[in-house]
């Protein structure tokens, strides 16, 4: 299966198949998100801004994500897992008071004191890099949902099969260009995927 030269490459292919969209808004998830977002509004002619996410790790493995939180939702758990680890969300209160910080932390960086746009009747499109488990994007979603658009696409470049399967109970329409069925991590579909900064993304945006 082919590679996704880098993640510019990949957002102009996806935003081939998002040409039906009506004035959407693109939101893009930090970091490597805002990268495939960028060709994707520029070739819809749409209003790109980021949405801000933040993983809630297990605490003895923070890497192992129980959960995530999106700017202007509320956490969102993985239950099954949180069970399977003998745990339940007051168990990372903690841990999700901290990304809190983060997450309000990032906003601030990114956009300063500018709110989202208003995302009410509007179609919006949510843009990630990739999607494994889905934590993220799935907070993301359903913070988005409580603003009441008009319509939620996701969109990335490559994604597990099963978690894209249930990403579409999340979103009104889910676009993927490859779900390989030995799908291993999200970079592994990319020839480069370095990792952004804070300052990578603010040069993206166009507002470094």
């Amino acid at each position: 299966m082919e590679l996704f030269a880098d993640r510019a490459q990949a957002g102009a292919r996806l935003a081939e198949r998002l040409l039906d969209a009506h004035d959407p808004v693109v939101l893009a998830l930090p970091r490597g998100g805002v990268a495939v977002a960028v060709p994707i509004a520029r070739r819809l002619d749409a209003e790109l801004e980021v949405l801000v996410t933040r993983k809630i790790g297990y605490p003895p493995t923070p890497e192992l994500g129980v959960g995530a939180i999106a700017e202007g939702g509320e956490p969102v758990f993985d239950l099954a897992l949180l069970r399977r680890l003998g745990m339940t969300p007051e168990s990372v209160a903690d841990v999700v008071e901290k990304e809190r910080r983060e997450l309000d932390r990032r906003v601030r960086a990114y956009r300063g004191d500018r709110p989202l746009p208003a995302l009410e009747n509007r179609e919006v499109i949510v843009v990630d890099d990739g999607l494994a488990t889905g934590g993220t994007a799935r907070a993301a979603l359903r913070a988005v949902g409580t603003a009441k658009p008009a319509k939620v696409t996701l969109a990335v470049p490559v994604g597990a099969r099963d978690t894209v399967r249930s990403m579409r109970q999340e979103a009104d329409e889910v676009v993927v260009l490859l779900t390989p069925i030995d799908f291993r991590a999200v970079g592994q579909w990319y020839v480069h995927f370095e990792q952004l900064s804070d300052a990578d993304v603010l040069e993206l945006l166009g507002r470094d």
